[in-house]
Order: structure tokens, then C-alpha cells, then sequence
């Protein structure tokens, strides 16, 4: 099971890096459009066209920064740990799905089964927090029942 963690956190590295280089696109491309808006435009729409352009970049910015965050989130986790209570990294198989407590990156698959990763301090992951086998709790009106916690 170990190796299945390892494999789930993987993926959860590979989401926060993929949204570090669509951000660092994106802003090269802002800025690229920003430079070649320079060479041709004069007067208000010059100024427009890089307004809009710096807010792109910043908007892309803020992006990158909770990419980045994600990473962060993501070394602090240690997976070799196991733990019979639910803690970041644990993966948290219930009776209405199976649910890596990492990072907010959503639906995963792995070897044809599906996991939810999903941070601690989203409402299913403070829910899912301290939880061990056996354990249950109700979620937006949905019954959860902790079937096991590796």
C-alpha cells in the first residue's frame, strides 16, 4: 500500500508542477503580447493594451503563487509515515470514496481505480482529519463511513 501513496503523491507533484508551467507560460506570453503592443500601438489604446496586459500578468502571478503553495504543501507531507488516524498523506478509503489527504487537486486515477486528493483544510479533508476505522461522519447531508486508513 505503501507504493500506492507514493504513486498518489506522485501525481499530486506532477498537478502542482504542471500548474507552475501553465502559470510561467502564461505570463511569458502576457508579456510577449505586452512587448509587441509597445512596438505598434501609441496613445490610450497603448495604454489600455498594457493595462490589460499587466493584469493578465498579475492575475497569471497570483496563479504561479498557489502553484507554488502546492508544492510547499506537498514536501511538508511525509509518506513513509503510517498512522491508523488520518493525517496529510494518509489515504482515507471510505464507503463513498477514497480520498488522499494532500493538496486540492482533485479526481486522480491510478491503475483504473479513482481517488479524490483533496487538502486538509477543504471541508471533506477537515472531516476526514483524526478520522480512523470504523469512524463515521455526515458531509452536506452524505453519510461517511471510515472503512480504512493506510
Amino acid at each position: 500500500m505503501t507504493n500506492l501513496k507514493k504513486d498518489l503523491y506522485t501525481l499530486c507533484v506532477n498537478y502542482a508542477k504542471t500548474r507552475i508551467e501553465t502559470a510561467k507560460q502564461a505570463i511569458d506570453d502576457a508579456q510577449q503580447s505586452a512587448n509587441e503592443e509597445t512596438k505598434s500601438s501609441a496613445g490610450d489604446k497603448y495604454e489600455t493594451g498594457r493595462e490589460m496586459m499587466q493584469q493578465e500578468t498579475d492575475r497569471n502571478q497570483a496563479q504561479l503563487n498557489e502553484a507554488n503553495k502546492l508544492l510547499i504543501a506537498l514536501n511538508q507531507i511525509n509518506i513513509d509515515i503510517a498512522s491508523p488516524s488520518a493525517a496529510p498523506g494518509s489515504l482515507v478509503i471510505t464507503d463513498n470514496g477514497k480520498f488522499y489527504l494532500a493538496i486540492s487537486a482533485g479526481a486522480l486515477t491510478l491503475n483504473g481505480e479513482g481517488y479524490f486528493a483533496v487538502s486538509p483544510a477543504s471541508p471533506i479533508g477537515g472531516k476526514l482529519l483524526g478520522r480512523t476505522r470504523g469512524d463515521e461522519f455526515n458531509l452536506n447531508g452524505k453519510n461517511y463511513k471510515v472503512k480504512d486508513v493506510i
